[in-house]
């Protein structure tokens, strides 16, 4: 499917998070999504023709969305770290907004519903690493970042801090201030990833 979605797809994804976010994996159906929208079904249809392709549309529009936001938000002029606190700041900021969104990209029950899904949630992950490794070696290169870590385990260790940081967000119904959480998390991990004089 093509990640250009019209102003209707978009009010339907939405839609579609609201009812993740109140219900859950299982109570995104066409019929609670057709009453959350206000029209039949088979309207319904005409845009999608199924409940997966709505979580896909949701996650390739997350990614897509990730993209223009992170080449419009780091600046050349930025050292690896402000890159590195300003792309993560933009996260924690957008799903403050967006909480739907959390629920797509960081829900079990979504793994298990299908291959295509757990792709398109792999291409968000690769959108974050396209950003976030030219900043960790660029990091390393300059001497602000750890070389005793490879570039890549960084990645992997900030990755899996952000998603555990997302999930726990999301499982405590979004009831602690994310924005807070985040910046206590990237001040944590940027201790852990600094590098020190003695290397």
């Amino acid at each position: 499917m093509s990640t250009e979605i019209s102003i209707r797809q978009l009010e339907i994804i939405e839609a579609a998070g609201k009812i993740l976010t109140t219900s859950g994996v299982g109570g995104l159906t066409t019929k609670n999504l057709a009453k959350e929208m206000q029209f039949s079904e088979s309207a319904l249809y005409r845009h999608y023709p199924n409940k997966e392709e709505i979580v896909i549309s949701m996650l390739e529009y997350l990614a897509t969305n990730m993209d223009e936001r992170f080449s419009k938000g780091l600046s050349i002029i930025q050292t690896p770290e402000e890159k590195f606190v300003s792309l993560f700041r933009n996260q924690f900021s957008f799903f403050k907004k967006n909480p739907h969104f959390v629920v797509a990209a960081f829900s079990d029950g979504l793994m298990e519903e299908s291959q295509r899904i757990n792709d398109t949630i792999l291409k968000i992950m690769g959108t974050k690493i396209k950003y976030l490794s030219p900043i960790i070696l660029d990091g390393q290169k300059m001497n602000v970042f750890t070389k005793s870590i490879l570039p890549d385990e960084i990645v992997h260790i900030v990755i899996g801090a952000f998603r555990l940081q997302m999930y726990k967000w999301r499982i405590a119904n979004f009831q602690f201030d994310i924005i807070k959480a985040g910046e206590k998390m990237i001040q944590s991990i940027l201790t852990l990833i600094k590098s020190n004089k003695f290397e």
